[in-house]
């Protein structure tokens, strides 16, 4: 006897990406799998007393949607903060940072993120521009890529910091004769102040770290790929999924530094298998450089400023021998890499590595790249992972921070995703969140547009933009195919996965310019609702 469904799905317009059929009207879902696509009539005889039904009234249903890039678990040094990112003057900054002064009293730390680099395109960044609006006290802000903090005068006292520091990896507390301005370049240096703030308790960061997986399901998002992994890490996965709020799928990296002690590496080699039902790990992450902003892109040429040609470890050497040996192991590795050179750097430690059957390895952000460099994503299967909405900063005219550095001749390479798709490369989308918007919507319509979206009159950038189907592969079959998923997610077919995304109308068929709006109704992983719009 058959066993009725856990979940049927009917009267939808199901995109399916499965190429053996395409589209259907409805799906079945019991033990967390596909077991029917087809008609409404054909779906709904696996009914029983105990399935849930849910009817779509003519709703797209399209493969659970992957952002193949993030940061959504928080660690200690960091849960969040006021946000940013929405302040384009250093007066509005200003004004954020008096009314948080005012709500949380004179003398605690205030944290924060998103802060675009063009703030303080005209003054230097200095953390003393900031110190009237901080009340004096202490306050650390991160820029949008998280690669650059600025902290207040105040907040260098209390961490002790006087002067320049040297450190192990390229990082700097940026001096003017000597004394530092406020700006930290590079994790190590934010690291000396964050350290100073108090730290946030267990239950805080699991707080933050539930509420951040709501928020993604709430934006139809049903798996992450993490880029930030530890030890700790796997433990909150564990703990998230036995109190059942781990409600995406995630593929959790361990995060490999310049000075990670060998006795750690020795500790993520022997868990390369370890997994949950939801989330695994099996993936190593490396920074090769920085960010082009900063002017930590590690590039052939220097940037305007005379800087990016430094890596972000010391010895590049040692980052080809841990990934030849994470490589061996199999772990599938994961490389930042901003700058043309850090590609170039990229592509030949994976060349050189060991190759295991089914592992291809990946290069993140790729944000500017050599023509000569670009078959061999192709050529050497590798993945290109990389995220739209970073391009949403950057202006027609050049006039920005990122392009200004860059100059004319390598902005016309930048985020080169369709280059990239026609010369047979892999590829996947993602947000890098917090960096950036987490929201697939507005990810899928910068891919199409390579503008922000409800900007008509703003001109795109240039001319790497894809169609509106590649863009939904971007964040289903790609991902899916990036990380060894591709037999088993991504699709809707019985068998694979069962993940949805439900949207109003089909991403495939809205205008570019109105995706960011068009609602998000249900949200299914593993055959359970994590969100369901009030509308549905």
């Amino acid at each position: 006897m058959t066993r009725s469904a856990d979940l049927i799905l009917t009267g939808g317009i199901v995109r399916t990406l499965d190429s053996e059929r395409p589209v259907a009207s409805a799906v079945a879902i019991s033990d967390g799998v596909f077991v029917a696509v087809g008609s409404d009539q054909e779906v709904l005889e696996l009914a029983g007393a105990g399935t849930e039904r849910v009817e779509l009234d003519g709703a797209a249903v399209v493969p659970g949607i992957t952002d193949s890039h993030t940061h959504a678990l928080p660690n200690a040094g960091f849960t969040g903060g006021i946000d940013l990112s929405a302040a384009r003057t250093l007066d509005e900054i200003r004004s954020q940072l008096a009314a948080e002064r005012a709500r949380c009293g004179p003398e605690s730390w205030i944290i924060g993120w998103g802060v675009d680099y063009n703030v303080f395109a005209h003054t230097g960044i200095h953390g003393s521009l900031l110190e009237e609006a901080a009340g004096g006290g202490p306050a650390l802000l991160r820029f949008m890529d998280f690669h650059t903090a600025v902290a207040t005068p105040r907040a260098l006292a209390l961490a002790g910091v006087q002067g320049p520091r040297q450190f192990d990896v390229h990082a700097e507390v940026v001096c003017v004769g000597g004394r530092p301005t406020g700006e930290l370049r590079e994790s190590a240096a934010v690291q000396l102040v964050q350290a100073a703030a108090p730290e946030p308790t267990p239950e805080q960061i699991y707080a933050t770290a539930a509420g951040n997986l709501r928020r993604l399901a709430a934006a139809g998002i049903t798996a992450t790929h993490l880029m930030d992994g530890t030890l700790p890490r796997l433990d909150m996965l564990r703990e998230l999924e036995a109190n059942g709020d781990l409600r995406l799928r995630c593929v959790s990296s361990f995060w490999i530094h310049p000075d990670t002690p060998r006795e750690q590496w020795q500790e993520y080699l022997v868990r390369r298998e370890v997994r949950g039902r939801r989330w695994r790990g099996g993936v190593a992450k490396f920074f090769i450089d920085g960010v082009i902003d900063a002017g930590t892109g590690w590039l052939y040429e220097a940037d305007s400023e005379g800087e990016g040609l430094e890596p972000f470890w010391p010895d590049p050497g040692r980052y080809r021998e841990l990934v030849a040996l994470f490589a061996e192991h199999g772990f599938q590795c994961v490389t930042h890499a901003c700058g043309d050179r850090a590609v170039r750097e990229a592509l030949d430690a994976y060349r050189a590595a060991p190759r295991v059957h089914g592992v291809h390895h990946r290069i993140e952000h790729i944000e500017t790249l050599q023509p000569h460099d670009l078959p061999r994503f192709a050529a050497e299967s590798v993945i290109a992972s990389m995220q739209p909405q970073h391009l949403l900063w950057c202006q027609p005219d050049r006039s920005d921070n990122w392009s200004r550095r860059l100059g004319p001749e390598r902005c016309a390479r930048a985020f080169p995703v369709r280059s990239l798709l026609e010369s047979g490369a892999m590829l996947t989308f993602g947000s890098d969140w917090p960096v950036a918007p987490f929201d697939p919507r507005a990810g899928m319509a910068a891919a199409r547009l390579r503008r922000a979206p409800g900007e008509p009159g703003r001109e795109p950038y240039d001319d790497q933009s894809i169609s509106a189907f590649a863009a939904l592969e971007g964040y289903t079959t790609w991902p899916a195919r990036s990380v060894g998923h591709g037999h088993c997610q991504g699709r809707i077919r019985p068998g694979f996965w069962g993940d949805v995304t439900v949207f109003a109308e089909d991403p495939v068929l809205c205008q570019a310019d109105d995706l960011p709006d068009d609602p998000v109704l249900l949200t299914v992983v593993d055959g359970e609702i994590v969100h369901r719009s009030a509308s549905l």
